[in-house]
């Protein structure tokens, strides 16, 4: 590992490939982020987090807020 940075939206690894090119990695795909409490206490038992579906509402609410009084054609 390289260095650990926030880049194109997420917490990413980087590293050297063996041919000397800088490649990386989502943190959360390594063993470098640390397991947060949802994951150690769900077990893989579930697909989501909570705070993971409240933000889907709110898109899912937003859009249905633009998409009032459309109809279809």
């Amino acid at each position: 590992m390289v260095y650990q940075n926030q880049n194109w939206g997420e917490d990413r690894v980087f590293y050297y490939d063996p041919s000397g090119r800088l490649k990386s990695f989502p943190t959360n795909v390594t063993d470098v982020f640390p397991t947060d409490a949802f994951q150690w206490i769900s077990d893989g038992r579930s697909a989501f987090r909570v705070d993971d579906l409240f933000e889907l509402r709110e898109l899912l609410d937003r859009h249905s807020r633009r998409t009032e009084g459309i109809k279809d054609v």
